[in-house]
């Protein structure tokens, strides 16, 4: 069965979703897991075995500066209360020509950096988010029908 091209999906309609509201001025947004492994090395075998001894979520998020929308939410961090801020994002990714809607749920989103400052005459003033992440959810998987 050939690839029929309109279904490659195009992330124009990709979309982050933070505490039950949509992030508007999110432009760009990537998130994977990171397998460790130990390698195991058995008498008698040349191949050295791997173990899984851990998991690891990283990812970051990118958008326009529209409000302070996510330096407020950092507020406790600024006054020292709890040194960090922990959330939930849904990425939804909703092209109309695929064969369906992708929304995967990351628990326990802590950012590693705030941006406090950053533009430049003449341009328009984006800001990048990273984070970590424990724990995932695919909430909508896209099938072919």
């Amino acid at each position: 069965m050939a690839l029929d091209e309109t279904r490659a999906i195009s992330g124009t309609f990709g979309e982050v979703w933070r505490e039950g509201n949509q992030m508007t001025q999110a432009s760009e947004m990537q998130a994977k897991v990171k397998v460790h492994k130990a390698d195991i090395k058995v008498s008698g075998d040349r191949w050295i075995g791997k173990k899984v001894v851990a998991l690891e979520g990283t990812g970051s998020l990118k958008g326009f500066k529209v409000t302070s929308e996510m330096l407020q939410m950092h507020d406790p961090v600024a006054k020292n209360e709890k040194g960090y801020v922990k959330t939930e994002l849904i990425s939804k990714l909703d092209d109309p020509e695929a064969y369906g809607c992708e929304r995967i749920r990351l628990k326990n989103v802590i950012f590693d950096e705030i941006p406090l400052v950053g533009w430049k005459v003449g341009e328009i003033v984006e800001e990048e988010w990273p984070f970590t992440f424990k724990g995932y959810e695919l909430l909508d998987p896209i099938v072919e029908s």
